[in-house]
């Protein structure tokens, strides 16, 4: 994030204090996301005056990461329980809601000739195609889990102010940021290097580019500045992770990331790779990685030091500038993601399975693909418990940062 949206969001009057939540991309792994804010929502109801409003007015996501952000909008008027919600519809979620994938049973998907047959199917579908996956199902899960005139609702009552989808694009390359709210007629977008935003309802079209994983899931056109251009997944591209909510005049910044301390070697070396080097699915999955591996934690820092330099300005000058502070509080996994999915790799459907195990994705360091793509109940409620885990663990931090900031 530049320093100039830094300074700017801090210098720009606010309407009412404003919250936002921001959640990053993931796949599959983003159920950790839901886990974290379950725990949230359960200690904000038990506080002494405990709270009954949903706690965030804007709210930015990425990747599946805006899946969750868009379906908690829809729910905003429910307050709290809209976490409830959310946990519900993941503990529901199964592969087959999300992607389909066919491939010949009668193969011999091991071995160094199985390898070969799992590549050759693959990047034959990927060129019929242009994807690996189907991910058809998803549109009709969305459509029937996310009520679009509900987030009108939402926006018409001020429960929340902004919901806001990130999505890259192929066409030109640029970075863009998708922003709802109640006027955006009115609303002018911004413009940075490398980075826009545009102000029009989201729909479930938008939040399939936002999760459009290259190679895996096909691009979905959007309109921008009146023409058609591609998009794939919002993570890919993605400098300033927190610059929507800064934009969108966000006060305290809660960001959930599906990042990991460190990557997992899952035994070492000879557990992901053969006498050549590293499986096909090995690289995959690092090239994932990379993918998804976003500049979170030098975005918060940078927002954290300039937030503790205006501070520390003299009274006098600080009221001068009438700045207001931006709080950034950020959360991810205390644990290797990888090494979930290793454990659970065996819930994947058979299809998915034969093939990621074709291509050495289903072990060792090859298992970090198959993560993004285990939307089965064994790994899922694994990330949730993690999730709620990591919370609590921070129970004190995040109570502090909620404390009577908009709540009723």
């Amino acid at each position: 994030m530049s320093l100039d949206t830094v300074i700017q969001a801090g210098l720009t009057p606010a309407s009412r204090p404003s919250s936002a939540l921001v959640l990053m991309g993931g796949g599959a792994r983003t159920a950790y996301q839901v886990g974290v804010l379950h725990a949230l929502s359960e200690m904000l109801r038990l506080q002494p005056a405990p709270a009954r409003a949903f706690p965030f007015q804007i709210l930015v996501g990425t990747s599946a990461g805006a899946m969750n952000t868009t379906f908690l909008a829809a729910c905003a008027t429910a307050g709290l329980a809209a976490f409830d919600q959310l946990a519900q519809f993941w503990e529901r979620l199964r592969s087959r809601d999300v992607y389909a994938l066919e491939v010949a049973s009668w193969l011999p998907w091991s071995g160094q000739a199985g390898r070969l047959l799992a590549a050759l199917s693959l990047s034959r579908r990927a060129l019929a195609q242009g994807a690996v996956l189907d991910n058809m199902p998803l549109v009709d899960t969305l459509h029937h889990a996310i009520s679009l005139p509900a987030i009108e609702d939402a926006l018409r009552l001020r429960t929340i102010e902004a919901l806001a989808v990130t999505a890259s694009s192929y066409t030109s390359g640029v970075h863009w940021t998708f922003c709802h709210t109640a006027h955006d007629v009115a609303a002018k977008g911004w413009i940075r290097p490398g980075r826009r935003a545009e102000f029009q309802p989201i729909t479930i079209e938008h939040l399939m580019a936002s999760s459009a994983i290259p190679f895996l899931f096909p691009a979905t056109p959007l309109w921008v500045d009146d023409h058609r251009e591609f998009f794939g997944d919002g993570s890919m591209r993605q400098i300033s992770p927190l610059s929507p909510a800064m934009h969108l005049g966000a006060q305290k910044v809660l960001v959930v990331g599906v990042g990991q301390p460190q990557r997992s070697s899952l035994g070492g070396a000879s557990a992901h790779e053969g006498p050549h080097g590293p499986t096909l699915g090995s690289i995959a999955g690092h090239a994932m990685a990379s993918v998804f591996h976003d500049t979170l934690q030098a975005d918060v820092e940078q927002a954290q030091r300039v937030t503790r330099t205006m501070r520390q300005l003299p009274r006098e000058v600080a009221a001068g500038l009438s700045y207001r502070s931006v709080e950034v509080l950020a959360i991810q996994p205390s644990q290797s993601l990888d090494a979930l999915a290793h454990a659970h790799v065996r819930e994947l459907p058979a299809a998915a399975r034969r093939a990621l195990g074709g291509l050495g994705a289903t072990h060792g360091g090859g298992a970090a693909l198959a993560s993004y793509l285990l939307f089965e109940p064994g790994f899922v409620q694994a990330l949730m418990a993690l999730g709620e885990q990591d919370a609590y663990a921070r129970k004190g931090e995040l109570l502090t940062f909620f404390a009577g900031f908009g709540r009723v």
